[in-house]
């Protein structure tokens, strides 16, 4: 019985796999974009075991794959997965090139081995003539010497190529480290805080554990870039990064979200210990002060206000951002330096975008 060729195997598993992700995209009403499809094919074909958790426990709390889940399902597990593309591609050609060499000098040391046993072959076969002892001795250890000289050589480039895989592995290290944090504060940035997020939100859903966000706005920050200059508002940022790593958990991610915005995820904390967390973040805040650039400069109080809410099992962490948010708007409108939490928005405000 003939059989197919590897392409025409590799051609039917492919179709049977998407197949079984246009059943599931229709079984659960994803609409069929390119975007979707690439979601579900990945789900379909087993390659993502963290796609495969998140969209199984979606599932399992019974949530609707609408347009916003449908997009961070993409953006979390099939998008934008490469950091820096061009530090990765130029790893990627040191690592081409880095091959290349050894390949080579392992062929020209597996060369000159063949060429080297063979020469100490024929100074064996010598012995068996009316050869000067000595002379055989010296031809036997002149062989040997050569050996050891070409061993050695052999392991001096092996050991120079190890140097060079490590330096292109921290290079690689050092790159997925910036993608993933703010410059000014040193904080994780918005690519940083979703990889957490993702991971915290799994974690909180399997283990049916709390999982909380805080959100904070620096008060009247533009009047600190407009009467005293970028520097200054450089400043309080900074001021900001310090105080949050300061005041969090080792398990906690403090980040910054955008402008004068910064976040924090706290796992396993609910909404009444993430407010006490919050109000402790806010009082520091209120007793910091940054120096002015003259002695007789006095720069304002820094104040911020503070939004926290509760993840709800299979939402999306934009729309638990969302409610923070309203949150923040609540403190805000109420006076500033304050926080609030989702508990003490009204019905028609929290259900409002």
């Amino acid at each position: 019985m003939a059989t197919g060729s590897p392409d025409d195997t590799d051609f039917d598993y492919a179709t049977s796999v998407a197949r079984k992700a246009v059943d599931f995209m229709a079984k659960y009403r994803v609409p069929p974009t390119p975007d979707n499809f690439s979601v579900w094919f990945t789900y379909a074909l087993g390659a993502s075991i963290e796609l495969k958790r998140a969209i199984d426990i979606l599932i399992g709390n019974r949530r609707r794959f609408d347009a916003k889940t449908n997009n961070d399902l993409f953006n979390a597990y099939v998008g934008l997965q490469a950091s820096d593309g061009r530090t990765i591609n130029h790893a990627s050609q040191r690592l081409r090139s880095l091959m290349v060499s050894a390949r080579q000098f392992l062929s020209t040391a597996i060369a000159d081995n063949h060429s080297q046993m063979q020469a100490i072959s024929d100074v064996a076969d010598r012995g068996g003539a009316e050869v000067n002892s000595r002379q055989l001795i010296e031809s036997l250890m002149k062989e040997l010497e050569k050996a050891t000289t070409r061993a050695t050589h052999l392991e001096t480039n092996f050991a120079e190529k190890a140097r060079e895989l490590d330096s292109i592995r921290d290079s690689l290290s050092k790159s997925e480290e910036r993608a993933k944090t703010d410059t000014l504060t040193g904080l994780p940035n918005r690519r940083g805080l979703e990889e957490f997020f993702r991971v915290a939100q799994i974690s909180a859903m399997e283990k049916g554990e709390p999982l909380s966000v805080l959100l904070i706005d620096i008060d009247h920050f533009k009047k600190f870039n407009d009467n005293f200059g970028h520097g200054v508002g450089d400043q309080v940022l900074q001021l900001m990064g310090k105080v949050l790593r300061e005041k969090l958990r080792d398990g906690d991610l403090p980040a910054r979200y955008g402008g004068e915005e910064l976040i924090a995820v706290l796992p396993k904390a609910d909404l009444a210990a993430c407010k006490r967390v919050a109000e402790r973040i806010r009082r520091t805040i209120a007793e910091c002060s940054i120096p002015g650039r003259s002695v007789d400069e006095v720069l304002p109080r820094i104040t911020i206000s503070i939004g926290v809410a509760q993840f709800q099992p299979g939402e999306s962490m934009a729309e638990l951002i969302e409610r923070c948010d309203r949150a923040l708007y609540l403190a805000k409108k109420a006076g500033r330096n304050r926080v609030v939490t989702e508990s003490e928005l009204s019905p028609e405000l929290a259900a409002t975008g």
